[in-house]
C-alpha cells in the first residue's frame, strides 16, 4: 500500500504538469464568475494579473502536447519551465496588488483615475454619473481573511512550482514525460 507522499513522488512530468493546468484554469474560471455570476468588479490590477494566466495556459497546454512524443522531452521540459517563470511573473503582480491593498505602497495612477479628460464641464458631468471608479486599494471582498490578489499569490506560486517540478522531472528525471 502506498502513501499519499509516495503516489505524489512518483508522479510523472506530464502528470504535474497536468495539475498546474488544471489549477490555472480553475483560477482564471474563477475569476470569471466571480465577475460575471457574483458581481465583484475587478480594478486595473486585477485584470493585469489575469494575463500570466492567458500567457501560462497555453504554454502548459503546448507542454502536454510535446509530453505525447516520447523524442520531445527536452521541448517539454522547456515549455513547462517558461510557464513557471511566467506564474512566478504573475505571483508577483499578486504581491503588488497586496502591497497596494494594504498600504505598503501607492498603486498605478491608472487604479480609480477617470483615462481621459472632459472637453466640457458637461463632458465632466455626464462622465462622473456614468463612471465607476474601481480602486486598486479596496480590498472587494476576503474569504478566511485573504483578498482574491492573496489567493493569486498563493495560485500562481502552486502552479509556478508543479511547472518547475515537471519540467525538472522531464530534465533530469526517467526517458519518457508521458508514462
Amino acid at each position: 500500500m502506498s502513501t499519499t507522499w509516495e503516489k505524489v513522488r512518483t508522479t510523472k512530468p506530464r502528470g504535474l504538469a497536468l495539475i498546474a493546468s488544471g489549477l490555472a484554469l480553475f483560477a482564471i474560471v474563477a475569476a470569471w464568475a466571480f465577475e460575471l455570476i457574483g458581481g465583484f468588479k475587478p480594478c486595473a490590477l486585477c485584470l493585469t494579473q489575469r494575463i500570466p494566466y492567458y500567457v501560462g495556459i497555453p504554454i502548459l497546454g503546448a507542454a502536454l502536447v510535446a509530453a505525447s512524443f516520447a523524442s520531445r522531452r527536452a521541448v517539454f521540459a522547456a515549455l513547462a519551465a517558461i510557464a513557471s517563470a511566467v506564474f512566478v511573473i504573475g505571483a508577483g503582480y499578486g504581491v503588488y496588488h497586496s502591497g497596494v491593498e494594504w498600504s505598503f505602497w501607492p498603486g498605478p495612477s491608472a487604479c480609480g483615475a477617470a483615462a481621459e479628460q472632459p472637453a466640457s464641464i458637461n463632458d465632466l458631468l455626464t462622465q462622473l454619473e456614468t463612471v465607476e471608479i474601481i480602486r486598486c486599494d479596496e480590498v472587494q471582498g476576503r474569504f478566511l481573511g485573504l483578498s482574491f490578489a492573496n489567493y493569486n499569490v498563493l495560485t500562481s506560486l502552486a502552479i509556478a512550482l508543479l511547472s518547475l517540478w515537471a519540467a525538472a522531472k522531464a530534465y533530469y528525471g526517467s526517458s519518457s514525460v508521458s508514462q
